[in-house]
Formats: C-alpha cells, sequence, structure tokens
C-alpha cells in the first residue's frame, strides 16, 4: 500500500471514529457526565500548549537513560531488593485464574523456579524481540488478590510489572532453574520474561547501536516489513530503532530479530518518514496535539497487560518522542521536575494552586496510586488527562466500580454527578502533590 494511500485512510478512519465514539455509561445506563462535557481530543485544549522553540535541558538526557542497561556489568541491585514479590503475593491471600486461593506448594514451586542462588551469574546484554511482559514470578499465570472486592480481581494481575517495548536494551541476570525464564533489567523496571523473547548483544553492538542515530516512532500499531515486504515488528511510540538511511519517503532501520541460540538477526526495515522522527521533538501545538491524541486511543492495560498502558506507562510513552525520561510507576514519576505539594490545603487552595503553578500539558499530578497529566483550564474548570480502570462507587456502604478503562480527559471531579460519589474519594481530594517535569 502506498504511503500517502495510508495515511488518508488513516485521516479519513480517525475523522470519523472521532464522530461516532460512545461516551463510557454508568451503572444507571447514564453517559458520565465529564467524558460527554469535555471533548476527548486533544484541539480543544491547543491555546493551552506552550510552544518551545528550542530543547530544554530536561530533553538532553534521554539517550544516556535508556541504554544504561548495556553499561551493567552485574545486576544494578542487590539480591534482597528484587525479591519483595515472594513478600507481598503469599499463600492464604492470593488467588489464581480461576478465583480460587492458590495452594502453598503452588509458591513453593515458583521460589525454586526463580533459581536466585544464580542471581548475578549469568550477566549478558540483551534485546527484547517483541513486546514483553516483565512478570513478577516465572510464569504467564496471573495472580490476584481478593476478586470479590472492588478494585481486585481482573485486570489487577499482580505478576505483571511492565510492559516493554520491542528492541529495546535489556540486562539479564541469571535464568530460571528449567532455564525457560529470564531475570532481567530495563532502565525502568525487572522482572522475568521467557528466554525465547530475547536475543543475545556482544559488546561491539551495544556501543555502535548506542552511537547510532534513533529515531523514535510517532505512530501506533504501523506495520514495519524488510525490504521483501515480510513483517518483521509493529510500531509503538515510545520505541526507538537506529536509522542506516534516509531515502525520500522512508527510514531505512535497523531491526532485530531472533536467531538460533538466542543471537541476534539484523534485519533492514522500511519505516515511513512521517511514522518516526530522528529529532527529539520541540514540546508545541502540534506535536503535542499528535501524541497526545495517539495515547487517548488507549485502553486500560494494567502494568501494560494485554500490550496496553496503564496511567504511568501512557505518560512515559506519551513524553519519549519529545525525550524526556519518565521511571516507570506513578510515585517515582511523581518527583521529576519542580515539586509542588498539595498536602494540608483546602480544597480551593488546591485548585488555585494547580493553576497558578502548573504549566500545561507539562504538570504532572498525583495521588497514591495514579498519575494524571494537567492540561489547564476548559470552560473554567481544571481538565486532565489520564488512563483509568474506573469511578470509586459506594452504595449501602459497599464500595465499587464503574469502569471507564481507556484513557480520557476529564475533571478533577470524575464522577460527580452519580448519586454514589464519594467527594473523600475523589480525585481532587486525594491529590498530594504536582510536579513540573519541564523545571527544575
Amino acid at each position: 500500500m502506498r504511503v500517502s494511500h495510508y495515511v488518508s485512510i488513516v485521516v479519513v478512519s480517525l475523522l470519523l471514529t472521532a464522530c461516532v465514539k460512545t461516551p463510557v455509561r454508568t451503572d444507571a445506563g447514564q453517559p458520565i457526565e465529564d467524558l460527554v462535557k469535555f471533548p476527548q481530543s486533544a484541539g480543544a485544549y491547543r491555546d493551552n500548549i506552550h510552544s518551545h522553540p528550542e530543547l530544554m535541558p530536561v530533553q538532553q538526557k534521554y539517550d544516556a537513560l535508556y541504554f544504561e542497561p548495556w553499561s551493567y556489568k552485574n545486576p544494578p541491585f542487590e539480591l534482597e531488593s528484587i525479591l519483595w514479590p515472594f513478600a507481598s503475593y503469599t499463600y492464604g491471600r492470593s488467588y489464581g485464574e480461576n478465583l480460587q486461593l492458590l495452594p502453598e506448594e503452588w509458591f513453593v514451586h515458583m521460589q525454586e523456579k526463580g533459581n536466585f542462588q544464580a542471581y548475578g551469574t549469568f550477566n549478558k546484554k540483551a534485546v527484547s524481540l517483541c513486546y514483553l511482559n516483565l512478570r513478577n514470578f516465572p510464569t504467564h499465570k496471573p495472580v490476584f488478590r481478593d476478586p470479590s472486592k472492588a478494585g481486585e480481581g481482573f485486570p489487577f494481575d499482580y505478576m505483571q510489572n511492565s510492559g516493554v517495548h520491542a528492541n529495546e536494551p535489556i540486562f539479564i541476570s541469571h535464568l530460571s532453574s528449567d532455564g525457560e525464564w529470564a531475570y532481567v533489567f530495563t532502565t525502568y523496571a525487572t522482572g522475568w520474561t521467557p528466554l525465547s523473547t530475547l536475543a543475545y548483544i556482544d559488546e561491539d553492538v551495544a556501543e555502535t547501536w548506542k552511537r547510532s542515530q534513533q529515531i523514535s516512532f510517532v505512530a501506533e500499531h504501523f506495520p514495519l516489513t524488510d525490504l521483501e515486504g515480510d513483517f518483521v515488528l509493529e510500531s509503538r511510540v515510545g520505541m526507538r530503532l537506529p536509522i542506516i538511511s534516509i531515502e525520500p519517503t522512508h527510514y531505512i532501520a535497523l531491526a532485530i530479530t531472533g536467531g538460533k541460540e538466542h543471537s541476534a538477526i539484523y534485519t533492514k526495515v522500511k519505516v515511513p518518514l512521517e511514522m518516526a522522527t530522528r529529532q527529539t521533538m520541540n514540546i508545541n501545538q502540534e506535536n503535542m496535539m499528535r501524541i497526545v491524541d495517539l495515547m487517548l486511543e488507549s485502553k486500560y492495560g494494567w502494568g501494560g497487560l494485554f500490550e496496553e498502558r496503564d496511567c504511568s506507562s501512557m505518560l512515559r510513552d506519551l513524553y519519549a518522542p519529545f525525550g524526556v525520561w519518565l521511571p516507570r510507576n506513578s510515585s517515582e514519576q511523581s518527583k521529576v521536575g519542580r515539586v509542588v505539594s498539595l498536602e494540608d490545603i483546602s480544597l480551593e487552595e488546591k485548585k488555585k494552586r494547580i493553576i497558578k503553578e502548573g504549566v500545561p500539558f507539562e504538570t504532572l499530578l498525583y495521588k497514591k496510586g495514579h498519575i494524571l497529566l494537567y492540561l489547564g483550564e476548559y470552560e473554567g474548570e481544571i481538565v486532565v488527562m489520564h488512563n483509568v480502570w474506573g469511578i470509586k462507587t459506594m452504595h449501602n456502604g459497599r464500595e465499587g466500580r464503574t469502569v471507564i478503562g481507556r484513557a480520557v480527559i476529564s475533571s478533577l471531579d470524575l464522577g460527580k454527578e452519580r448519586g454514589d460519589y464519594d467527594e473523600r474519594k475523589g480525585i481532587l481530594s486525594q491529590l498530594r502533590s504536582m510536579n513540573i517535569l519541564t523545571q527544575e
């Protein structure tokens, strides 16, 4: 398919879906008010975006952090610090895929399979061959908390630690006792992945890869093919590849696929020019609207489950083309840039402080377990973008959820029209801090 034809189809499809997007409905069958009142696209908030004609210092640190795992000679953490899942998910309070309590012997087996006496003995550089699910135990099986409680059970599989894009730098500490799984480190997350999803990289290749000019993808789910037209990888915002050459209509980039005995096979892929950027993107209206609208297509995926995004991974990927590095979880993300406390003040004072000190599209708002992007004001109300599972509810003393399950734009009082809305559990009430990413 010609690139121009593909782009035309995409544009038409986006226009059509923008018109027919169905708002999420409450249990009573009424649409959630915020998702009707506030336009669910970045263009409505364009005038709130500050354009920066030059890159800022925060945008010049990305490469060093991205490639950090290839500088490791040994695991970057002591063994005790990575064993936390075995203290957190234990016999008697953990449920399996059939929503029944897992037997004690299953946890014993997972500990034995983890082969932690071999920690730090393998120590190989590697690259992810596909999208990875980093797991807290060496298993594809889920572990849930009490599924009878709101906010537990599906989709909160506590074995899922993080997603990792294809062709990212990886460091392998050691293998499971059966050799099927590898315990790996990225700069932002650790966990288990099948060894079959990795290829080993030697020192010379790692150094050459790091020195090469990179492209950063600004398109989701675009099929990347080799020079013969065979599928190799799918693009994701947040993913990068090194450039070999720049042609009139496309880049020739280098991707890695797997060979025998976990060796790397280097494959040239074609990337249409409009699907990626070879320079760190300036924060401006056009660039920010493009990436925000792509992120608004995300469904909710706890820890990156089902190759989707949760609140923090959405923000990581959103800022990647802009060269702004973010940690993996919301708590750590809330510490990046200039931090402003929102604790021990009234709700009105919180609003005033956010409006006075926050920079739209450059400021994160944090409450325990959740993080949001401040978009500025719309018709006199603070608006935010976040990937959210649902709204907390209370009915006859029992906590529940109205499921949203995707990225949305809302106020800080999402769900306030509901009869069971509890202001004390609302977003605004629970905000602890804000941090302006582009300020030190």
